[in-house]
């Protein structure tokens, strides 16, 4: 079975789509009251990246949309998350709440472009 990614969307349309779009609301409407004590500025990248895909599925799902807009969503989602990604976790609740997060996000099938790992790997060096 497939996985539904960013790829996926932009190739399928029908169910496909209404199954991300349906994930896309779930996620994005995912309290952030579970954040196990983050910082305020990783809940904010994670806040809008869940925004940016909810607007990426959005536009994928609004057939009568163009090319532009679906290529303008994707990429201010793949920003957003390559955001998060880059984010550098030094306490243990940001931590925590950046590996759960990208762990779903993962999950999906969408942590998948070479950005989201340099932009892993650099966060985690020591800038000190």
């Amino acid at each position: 079975m497939s996985r539904i990614n960013r790829r996926a969307l932009l190739l399928n349309s029908g169910s496909a789509v209404i199954a991300s779009t349906v994930g896309a609301t779930a996620l994005a409407t995912e309290p952030l009251s579970r954040d196990h004590g983050s910082s305020s500025g990783l809940r904010a990248l994670i806040k809008a990246h869940k925004a940016t895909y909810a607007a990426f599925a959005k536009a994928i799902h609004e057939m009568g949309g163009s090319d532009r807009g679906h290529d303008r969503a994707s990429w201010a989602e793949e920003r957003a998350l390559v955001a998060v990604c880059a984010y550098p976790a030094i306490s243990e609740g940001d931590r925590r709440a950046k590996a759960q997060y990208l762990l779903k996000i993962e999950a999906r099938g969408e942590l998948d472009l070479s950005e989201h790992m340099q932009a892993l790997l650099r966060s985690t060096m020591w800038k000190g």
